[in-house]
């Protein structure tokens, strides 16, 4: 018997991986668009207001225009495609902690709810900051929750805590705040679910939401 030379031997094919688009384009700039606009409006917090500002209007843009995206957007940006109900949501939590959770085309039930907290929590951050930039933006409103009422008055009961240009001190600027570092965690908890995804599907989702490619459904998947 002779040995098989390289030649014999028949050439292994490699079946490449099928990809398509998930994420559109409009989904992409919002995602980042909101991280340099949230990373900007935290590193510039009392220290460079005008920046500060200018970054806080521009999450609340992003975030208008993602809840009217969200309706009328492409199919994995719609609601209606990835939002599921508390119950689905705690199914999909307890087959992660079993390590047997399906992999998701789009958004999967958690990664749904934190979309959702996120959202809500940079609405109400960036509502805050600007009621604190003008003493008469709370006047328009109808009615204050009592956890803000104190904000308006001094120790002695008269005048108003208002720092420089207006902003306001005491507890609705703690709300504020609190509001922020609330973000913190729910960005710090995001994006620890998305290296776990990443890890357990063998796919780098932070690099699809860049290019809006997605490995194709294979058996098992949810597309």
């Amino acid at each position: 018997m002779t040995e098989a030379t390289a030649h014999d031997v028949p050439e292994m094919k490699v079946r490449p991986t099928v990809k398509i688009q998930v994420w559109d384009p409009l989904i992409r700039v919002f995602h980042w668009g909101l991280v340099a606009a949230f990373a900007t409006a935290w590193l510039s917090a009392d220290e460079l207001q005008t920046v500060h500002e200018f970054a806080g209007y521009t999450v609340a843009g992003l975030v208008a225009f993602r809840l009217i995206w969200g309706l009328v957007g492409s199919r994995y940006a719609r609601f209606t495609q990835f939002l599921k109900g508390p119950g689905a949501t705690l199914a999909y939590l307890g087959d992660m902690t079993r390590g047997r959770e399906r992999r998701y085309l789009g958004h999967n039930p958690a990664g749904a709810a934190m979309i959702v907290a996120l959202l809500v929590t940079l609405a109400g951050t960036a509502f805050t900051g600007w009621l604190m930039e003008d003493e008469t933006r709370v006047a328009l409103l109808p009615s204050m929750p009592a956890i803000v009422a104190p904000a308006w008055a001094d120790d002695d009961g008269d005048g108003r805590e208002y720092g420089e240009r207006g902003e306001v001190e005491g507890p609705l600027k703690e709300v504020h705040e609190t509001l922020a570092n609330l973000l913190l965690l729910l960005a710090a908890l995001h994006v620890g679910g998305v290296v776990l995804a990443s890890f357990r599907h063998h796919e780098n989702l932070a690099r699809a939401m860049v290019t809006g490619d997605k490995r194709a459904p294979g058996p098992g998947d949810i597309a």
